[in-house]
């Protein structure tokens, strides 16, 4: 398992994969969320789950491209889902890893 090495390198893959895909970042910010692993609005702005920094580096790639997505296609349809799988491959297999990861977490 891949670790995050800190705060910092967690931003800079935001970025890159900001850029690849196009999408401007306005703000940033990693902080405690106690629902949700990550949101974002139409104005630019991301917030991301601090206990992101905790978790495989590979599924928190998926939950950044998932939310630059929501920048361009808003909901879940075919279009994001074709998107996530030409970034990420069968990113299906990451997403039910997280949720048995929020699953466990929700059960302490």
């Amino acid at each position: 398992m891949r670790k995050w090495k800190d705060k910092q390198d967690f931003k800079e893959c935001v970025h890159e994969y900001a850029s690849k895909m196009d999408v401007k970042v306005k703000t940033l910010a990693l902080r405690p969320m106690t629902n949700k692993w990550a949101s974002c609005s139409t104005d630019g702005n991301l917030n991301f789950n601090k206990d992101l920094l905790t978790i495989d580096r590979q599924l928190g790639e998926y939950i950044i491209v998932h939310e630059l997505l929501h920048f361009n296609v808003p909901n879940h349809g075919k279009l994001w889902k074709s998107l996530m799988r030409a970034y990420l491959g069968d990113y299906e297999k990451l997403e039910s890893k997280l949720r048995r990861i929020a699953t466990v977490e929700a059960g302490q």
